[in-house]
């Protein structure tokens, strides 16, 4: 009997290296579109295709796993010569609508996108228009899908309805080429969550964003004993 109990737990004993390690967030693959930091579209060409990962390839210029600062902020400026189609240094607001209706449309088909305030983009700039206008930080990030964000905000790791636009850092509604490296530099440390000085896919593809703030519960109506005094007095 006592034989039978020991080799009972042993079995029951099961070696902690076959155990598989569970990560702690698992990581998501980008199979449906993907909106880069600075705003440019990847749609995905089949079901196998990883949107993020074709974004980031293409960005890790010399292909060593590592997207260093340099390298976004080169990505940055090949995205904006390609908007910039009269190459006159500015993407102005005819290439900004160019932008908004054929390059990416999607960062206009949210259903209030255009009634959005600054705030809900949280890189300041001027509510109420068509074009949001903000400063290039960008280290907002967005919430879980299907949430509440608008515009290429639904699509990327940052929470920027417009990435384009929110680089538009002196408001003069045009984008120049520093800007637009400005907004690629200020992006880019906010996605570098442990600061390592570069990116990884893996690290990108493991970011899960707080979802957006719940809205303030309106105030209660006060209790009758806490009413004030009629001050006209009794009768």
């Amino acid at each position: 009997m006592l034989t039978s109990l020991i080799l009972l737990a042993s079995a029951a004993q099961v070696p902690a290296a076959s155990l598989p390690a569970m990560p702690a967030i698992a990581p998501r693959h980008w199979t449906r579109m993907f909106i880069s930091p600075m705003g440019e579209p990847f749609r995905p060409n089949g079901r196998e295709d990883d949107a993020l990962a074709d974004w980031f390839n293409q960005a890790d210029r010399n292909h060593d796993g590592q997207l260093t600062l340099e390298e976004m902020q080169q990505d940055s400026e090949r995205f904006f010569g390609a908007l910039d189609t009269n190459h006159d240094g500015e993407i102005d607001p005819d290439e900004i609508t160019h932008y908004e209706t054929v390059v990416a449309p999607e960062v206009t088909s949210g259903s209030s996108f255009g009634m959005m305030d600054a705030g809900a983009s949280r890189e300041g700039g001027g509510g109420g228009g068509r074009h949001h206008r903000g400063g290039g930080g960008g280290g907002f990030f967005r919430g879980a899908d299907n949430d509440q964000h608008q515009g290429a905000g639904r699509f990327g790791l940052l929470d920027l309805p417009e990435p384009v636009v929110s680089a538009d850092s002196n408001f003069n509604r045009g984008v120049s080429l520093t800007e637009f490296r400005q907004a690629a530099a200020q992006r880019f440390m906010a996605l570098d969550i442990d600061h390592h000085g570069f990116l990884t896919l893996a690290a990108l593809e493991t970011i899960r964003p707080a979802p957006p703030a719940a809205p303030k519960k309106p105030s209660m109506p006060k209790d009758d004993d806490d009413a004030l005094p009629d001050q006209n007095g009794p009768g």
